[in-house]
């Protein structure tokens, strides 16, 4: 008789209060299912960590995609491999980037499924060659679309989405000021991806500090993080600047709502009436139809060209996945988190 497969996976065993912490994931193992007429087997060769999936934690969740439910596998991007397959366009040994979740093992329809081919390192298209360097991509050049000469400063300089957006602002041509959280950080995005200038966020005063850094203001801020960062930024935007919104980490622990920010809301309100600053929030789902092709086809190419560095913080072993996700909230990761699942 043949041994029982398992499928290890974590679901969501509570909803975070503030911070999440281990004891709001449960680990548990179930059979490995088999797949219908129409359907394929996919085991998980990696995982992709976001700090979006925080949000999705909640009982309301994100507001752009259903929350996670209690009892429920945790969301994820993951590149998979088809171990069994009933489905005519899929083929057993095929890579395709697909939506498994915090698990060894998926069924899938093939809706979700998106081919890869042969890539020498799949883990990419988790990260620079997918959702992050996406997000970076359509922010950057299509909503704050900078210019020659133009300053442009991005926080989390380091990370999956940061690191990509300041190596582009460099091809366009702009100056580009980061901000990271520690002194490594800070020599990387200047000595391997060509900033110019960037600042520990853990140093005091960094409202002085950027003011010094970016003597002719600010023309384009990719606000990922908020926070002091933001608060920092606020008083250097020139005229007409613009501020794509792609998310706000330093938030994502705090509860929603409050009366605690309504003076920086209204300071927010004032600079951006102000100075027309044109603030503009955007979920990247909503771009693949029209941009991933151009994306994909100009980063392919950047990137045999030497011009965009990647970076990659890869954790083994699926029962990593809790702890490297909380390091990940509180800016442990060095790129593009991604557990390698299995070989």
């Amino acid at each position: 008789m043949s041994e029982t497969r398992l499928n290890r996976r974590f679901t969501l065993a509570a909803r975070p209060q503030g911070t999440p912490t281990a004891r709001d994931f449960h680990f548990e193992t179930q059979p490995v299912p088999e797949p219908a007429d129409g359907q394929v087997l996919l085991r998980t060769r990696y995982l992709s960590l976001d700090p979006y999936m925080r949000g999705m934690m909640d009982e309301a969740g994100p507001g752009y995609a259903p929350a996670v439910q209690l009892g429920q596998t945790m969301v994820g991007g993951t590149v998979s491999v088809v171990e069994a397959s009933r489905h005519p366009r899929f083929s057993v040994g095929q890579l395709v980037l697909s939506n498994s979740g915090w698990q060894d093992y998926a069924l899938s329809d093939g809706a979700d499924l998106t081919p890869l081919g042969e890539m020498a390192q799949p883990s990419l298209a988790l990260g620079g060659l997918g959702m992050p360097g996406f997000t970076a991509y359509v922010g950057l050049l299509d909503i704050g679309e900078p210019k020659p000469g133009e300053t442009v400063v991005v926080a989390a300089a380091t990370g999956a989405v940061g690191s990509v957006v300041g190596q582009l602002a460099k091809l366009k041509g702009a100056r580009v000021v980061g901000i990271a959280g520690g002194a490594d950080k800070c020599r990387h995005a200047v000595d391997v991806l060509g900033f110019d200038a960037c600042l520990d966020h853990r140093e005091p005063d960094l409202k002085s500090r950027l003011a010094a850094a970016c003597p002719d203001g600010i023309d384009v801020y990719f606000e990922n993080v908020g926070g002091e960062v933001l608060d920092a930024v606020l008083p250097l935007l020139n005229l007409h600047a613009r501020v794509p919104v792609c998310g706000f980490i330093a938030h994502y622990n705090q509860p929603r709502g409050g009366e605690a920010s309504v003076d920086k809301r209204t300071q927010l309100l004032g600079v951006i009436l102000a100075r027309r600053v044109r603030m503009q929030g955007f979920i990247i789902l909503d771009h693949y139809a029209t941009r991933f092709a151009d994306f994909r086809r100009d980063m392919a190419q950047w990137i045999d060209e030497g011009r965009i560095v990647l970076i990659e913080d890869i954790v083994d072993g699926l029962e990593q996945a809790p702890d490297a996700f909380i390091g990940l909230l509180q800016g442990r990761n060095f790129g593009k988190l991604v557990v390698r699942v299995s070989d």
